[in-house]
């Protein structure tokens, strides 16, 4: 991994946790519970980004200490679990959850070195280092929801 694109990956996955601190930040408990697709509210996607970047930090410190491996999941169905107990959240202690755990790892991933990424890119694929795309994708729909996307 060339070190300008990893810097380029931590400025963006920065850049999504601030954008998801200053969207949630002037949002009522109502909008937070406004309906999404597929059952999800706006603070359900929140504390699903919340649980996926809580399981990077988690995988990231298990390697650290044993090694890079696998581990494999099933998405769909992780998500379609994560849903109803993500809306059982209140909705600010999710917006304070996803907050949290994106700054975390952001701090975790920030200091891997170059061989620590790479191994994570060869054999830790369960890790998505690229934290912004899942974030900025899951805003997106929030603000689609909200109607505010532009």
């Amino acid at each position: 991994m060339e070190e300008k694109e990893f810097q380029s990956w931590v400025r963006a996955n920065a850049a999504a946790r601030e954008r998801m601190e200053q969207m949630t930040a002037g949002l009522s408990e109502k909008e937070l519970s406004l309906p999404m697709d597929s059952g999800w509210t706006p603070s359900a996607a929140l504390a699903h980004l919340a649980f996926w970047d809580a399981r990077a930090i988690i995988l990231i410190r298990k390697w650290q200490k044993e090694g890079v491996g696998p581990s494999p999941t099933d998405t769909d169905v992780i998500n379609d679990s994560v849903c109803e107990l993500s809306r059982a959240i209140p909705p600010r202690a999710a917006v304070a959850l996803a907050l949290r755990k994106a700054a975390e790892l952001d701090a975790i991933v920030e200091k891997l070195s170059p061989e620590w990424v790479d191994k994570i890119l060869t054999f830790g694929t369960a890790v998505h280092l690229k934290r912004f795309t899942h974030r900025n994708e899951h805003l997106d729909e929030i603000e689609k929801a909200l109607g505010t996307k532009k």
